[in-house]
């Protein structure tokens, strides 16, 4: 993991390396992610061989939700560290995100978004840009040729 300036937006990001079940890939942090980073690299001084997260990280994201009484959500649903992927795909999702880039940043694809995350993509279709309709062009008028000319 390394803090990139985006080419796109000049802000600072995180560029991860995540090895998954597809092989080694890359994605690209909100730059809200850069300071609690920062934090966490002040605080541990890592070398660069060491893991992020040292402890298990979903008994420490458990632990956390458990302390604040975050557990559950408002419909009693449990809270867990893929519901924070959930959260990321909705909240881009909702932000005009492409869809695209989304699955891509996520190692997903479009269609799976699209098939768990529908709600958000409603309000994300544009009907002038489906209904436009292009002008015809102009055919030209063809010549008549009087054919019993002398």
């Amino acid at each position: 993991m390394e803090i990139v300036k985006d080419k796109a937006s000049g802000q600072k990001i995180l560029e991860i390396q995540v090895r998954g079940k597809r092989g080694v890939g890359y994605c690209k942090s909100t730059s809200g992610a850069v300071f609690p980073f920062e934090r966490m690299v002040t605080r541990n001084k890592p070398k660069p061989t060491d893991k992020l997260f040292p402890v298990d990280h979903k008994k420490q994201f458990n632990g956390i939700l458990d302390k604040i009484g975050l557990k559950l959500d408002r419909e009693g649903n449990r809270r867990t560290l893929y519901s924070l992927r959930h959260s990321y795909i909705s909240f881009r999702l909702l932000e005009g995100a492409d869809i695209y880039q989304v699955a891509k940043n996520c190692r997903t694809s479009v269609e799976m978004i699209e098939k768990h995350y529908a709600v958000h993509l409603k309000n994300r279709l544009d009907a002038a840009a489906i209904n436009v309709r292009k002008a015809r062009p102009k055919q030209p008028k063809a010549e008549t040729l009087d054919l019993f000319e002398n």
